[in-house]
């Protein structure tokens, strides 16, 4: 089954009590027994719910997995994952993710006794350098947050398996219509299911797709004993979302190319961040592990200042200043001040994230008016 026919059928069967087309929205927290332990497979929503169970065989199926499981947020999944370690263990991570991840693994799990190693991984036989008898997962990001860096994730996989390590990739910027890390030898995908899989800005959810049968077992209780679910009425959001996820990236991918380009020619522009750049010094890797480049970029301005960047987003007209990405309206960031404020500036500035950076999430609208407003604010 072809992708865009996945996205709509993939892991989906009608209602069986009245055929409806969409899973219903079975609101609810318990589920009757005939007797202690009888029932329909259904017992309390914590553990199980039919709209749930739903889409979670919908992110199996367009990722190309087995297993499926939907989270409260897509910080609640990565949660999960951390707790499949104990204290003493070693996670080696790229330098350059998303702040929230940063201040998971930091201010809540280095607390535990989980170590973490933040590192470039754009050279991905590098990481070699940092495993020891202590490492127990590698946790990619490719396109990373806000950088767009590229991570060779076959390659890191060959390196995972070599040392019988896990290898979980949050694949959120790149989705699976353009990116399925699974068939490179991923272990774990990971997505922040508020970003394009709901794609409407509606949304907040987490998601986790395996193949292995007891690595998906140990998720499963995690996420029954922890309890960081979504509700029936956020599934079926992300669901419905799921089911149009391939038109909207094709626009998404059209859009962010003719932003890139546009902005490559700008006057005040001084550098931009976008994988189908043939600049991009991982731009072979992308054509080799996605579809097409997506609609996440970043650029700063030769202005190169934080004033000058807040003088920008805050001119723009069509794209919105707001935290998050992945949605059909187009929407602009400043990293340092808002999704990576979390990460000390030091840190940031090694890989990067200056304060004269600006990130945009471009929309489905037209693109003339997409650069029509950009032109407008870099005045």
């Amino acid at each position: 089954m072809k992708f865009n026919t996945k996205a709509i059928h993939g892991g989906q069967k009608h209602d069986p009590a009245y055929g409806a087309v969409m899973p219903p929205i079975y609101q609810t927290s318990t589920y009757a027994q005939t007797t202690p332990g009888g029932h329909k497979g259904y017992e309390y929503s914590r553990t199980h719910n039919p709209t749930r169970n739903a889409l979670e065989n919908a992110l199996a199926s367009i990722e190309n997995g087995t297993y499926g499981l939907a989270f409260g947020s897509g910080l609640a999944a990565i949660d999960a994952v951390i707790k499949l370690l104990k204290p003493g263990d070693e996670v080696i991570s790229t330098n350059d993710l998303y702040g929230g991840t940063y201040r998971l693994f930091t201010q809540i799990f280095e607390s535990f006794g989980v170590k973490f190693h933040f590192i470039g991984m754009n050279n991905a036989p590098n990481i070699e350098n940092y495993i020891n008898e202590n490492t127990k997962l590698l946790w990619v990001e490719t396109p990373t947050n806000p950088m767009m860096n590229i991570i060779d994730i076959k390659t890191v996989a060959a390196i995972a398996k070599k040392h019988q390590i896990l290898l979980a990739v949050d694949n959120t910027f790149a989705t699976p219509y353009l990116q399925q890390p699974l068939d490179f030898g991923a272990d774990i995908v990971m997505h922040s299911a508020t970003k394009y899989l709901g794609g409407h800005s509606d949304v907040v959810m987490g998601a986790l797709i395996v193949n292995d049968k007891g690595l998906a077992d140990r998720l499963y209780f995690i996420q029954n004993a922890s309890g960081a679910i979504c509700g029936p009425q956020d599934s079926f959001l992300v669901l419905r979302g799921i089911k149009t996820l391939h038109v909207r990236m094709q626009r998404h991918c059209e859009n962010g190319a003719a932003v890139a380009k546009y902005l490559t020619t700008h006057p005040k522009v001084e550098a931009v961040y976008w994988p189908g750049l043939e600049s991009h010094p991982n731009h072979e890797i992308a054509k080799s592990q996605m579809n097409d480049f997506g609609g996440m970029i970043s650029f700063s301005t030769k202005e190169d200042s934080l004033e000058g960047a807040i003088k920008v987003v805050e001119k723009l007209k069509v794209f919105t200043l707001a935290e998050s990405l992945g949605g059909v309206e187009s929407l602009a960031g400043h990293p340092a001040s808002m999704t990576h404020a979390s990460i000390p500036k030091k840190e940031r500035e090694k890989t990067g994230v200056k304060d004269s950076l600006i990130r945009l999430s471009v929309g489905i609208e037209a693109i003339e008016d997409l650069i029509a407003d950009l032109e407008q604010a870099l005045v």
